[in-house]
């Protein structure tokens, strides 16, 4: 099973690139066009997913806000962020939508893990976390990576979003994923002292999906 990968250059409009990966996922559905993980970066703004409490909006005004069916809560997007659209067939990968989460999470950890950075999966917290507690300190995780998928007729859209180089500022306007605890927070590879390029991500990207999912062959984005 061979899935194509895609990568679009420059920032993509999140509701048309919405559309185009909804689209996508219907024809994967019908059988008419193969898998696809698409990996871009939007402009600034914050997504509302399904589970979204209005109070976790802090700044309204700051970014555009969109609507989005993916499960999860309040998440930002923007530049420096690598967003991976995952568009794959779950009928022909087992109907486990637990096992296929865990397998997200593996895949970002295994992109990690090519930079020496440890991420780790916690209970009751979907995503990927960095332990920054110091011994002898307060807890203190960062959350590195978000998850937030949805599934029409087992046909996964939605994805994932790893910290490259974003603002971390910009995460300011939201309560991201509703996560209040003090001692949690939001990180980046570059706040870790990781300066890589979007690049170098995207070859750690691809080599780990291909250790969890299987080999992908390169194909045009959706949109040019």
């Amino acid at each position: 099973m061979t899935t194509q990968w895609a990568i679009s250059e420059g920032l993509v409009d999140y509701p048309q690139a919405v559309a185009a990966m909804e689209s996508r996922a219907a024809a994967i559905a019908a059988g008419n066009a193969p898998e696809l993980v698409w990996l871009l970066e939007h402009p600034p703004l914050y997504t509302r997913g399904a589970s979204a409490q209005e109070g976790d909006l802090r700044d309204p005004t700051r970014f555009p806000v969109f609507d989005t069916q993916r499960g999860g809560q309040f998440t930002y997007h923007g530049p420096g962020q690598r967003v991976a659209y995952v568009m794959l067939d779950l009928t022909k990968r087992g109907r486990d939508v637990k096992q296929f989460v865990c397998s997200l999470e593996n895949w970002i950890i295994g992109t990690l893990a090519d930079f020496n950075i440890k991420g780790e999966r916690r209970a009751g917290r979907v995503g990927v976390w960095v332990d920054r507690t110091r011994p002898g300190g307060q807890l203190r995780e960062d959350k590195i990576a978000a998850i937030g998928v949805r599934l029409k007729r087992w046909v996964s859209y939605h994805g994932i979003s790893l910290n490259v180089e974003p603002d971390l500022s910009h995460f300011g306007g939201i309560t991201p994923c509703g996560v209040t605890d003090p001692g949690l927070g939001v990180t980046s590879l570059a706040d870790l002292g990781y300066l890589v390029s979007m690049h170098d991500v995207d070859v750690a990207l691809k080599a780990a999906f291909e250790r969890s999912f299987g080999l992908v062959e390169r194909a045009d984005p959706p949109l040019q």
